[in-house]
């Protein structure tokens, strides 16, 4: 659901690199929605990070991202990262599947009326921001500034991957982004899953 007002876009390129660090960038464009965000909100709200690509506004999902990609060969020819952003409205709690963080939207939590063309302006200089970083540093700083905003670092949380449901400990992010959890049986690395609270 993306009810007018609320903010939809696509963002291609061509990244030259292969699937691990194509991944990458679901780590540099939710950093970069946390960067929007907070020039439209102010600094008098709360915004966290959900692993992989999911940014909350005091405790609720305001924003996603879904990559999807094309390539051969071990090689990503294009990247087509799409942004999903409640600025005007968040779907009724009711319509996510049940254990989903609620939604909720800037409107919603902050009173702020943000169109969806000045959020874009806003989204883009922050992008181009955290692309740079990760064109000049690598992935090593964009990892340290996602666990400086991570929700939920060092609580219990739930991955559910398409085999299993993984409860433990969110203990921070392996140096290519993959989730840790530490579980009874031990340390378990999580290369994607769906995560609960």
């Amino acid at each position: 659901m993306s009810p007018d007002g609320n903010f939809a876009a696509t963002l291609v390129f061509r990244p030259n690199s292969g699937p691990v660090a194509a991944a990458q960038r679901s780590f540099v464009a939710a950093l970069a929605l946390a960067d929007a965000l907070g020039a439209v909100c102010g600094p008098s709200v709360s915004l966290s990070l959900k692993w992989p690509n999911d940014v909350l506004l005091n405790g609720g999902k305001v924003a996603g991202i879904l990559l999807e990609s094309l390539g051969a060969g071990g090689s990503i020819d294009h990247l087509a990262i799409g942004f999903g952003v409640n600025l005007a409205a968040a779907p009724p709690a009711d319509l996510v599947e049940p254990g989903a963080v609620t939604p909720v939207s800037v409107m919603g939590e902050t009173g702020l009326s943000v169109s969806p063309d000045d959020f874009l302006t806003q989204l883009a200089i922050a992008i181009v921001r955290r692309e740079a970083q990760m064109a000049t540093f690598g992935f090593a700083p964009i990892r340290s500034a996602w666990l400086a905003g991570a929700a939920r670092l060092g609580q219990p949380i739930t991955a559910r991957t398409g085999t299993e449901s993984i409860t433990g400990t969110f203990d921070g992010l392996a140096e290519d982004g993959s989730l840790i959890l530490t579980t009874p049986q031990g340390p378990r690395t999580i290369p994607a899953a769906d995560i609960y609270f």
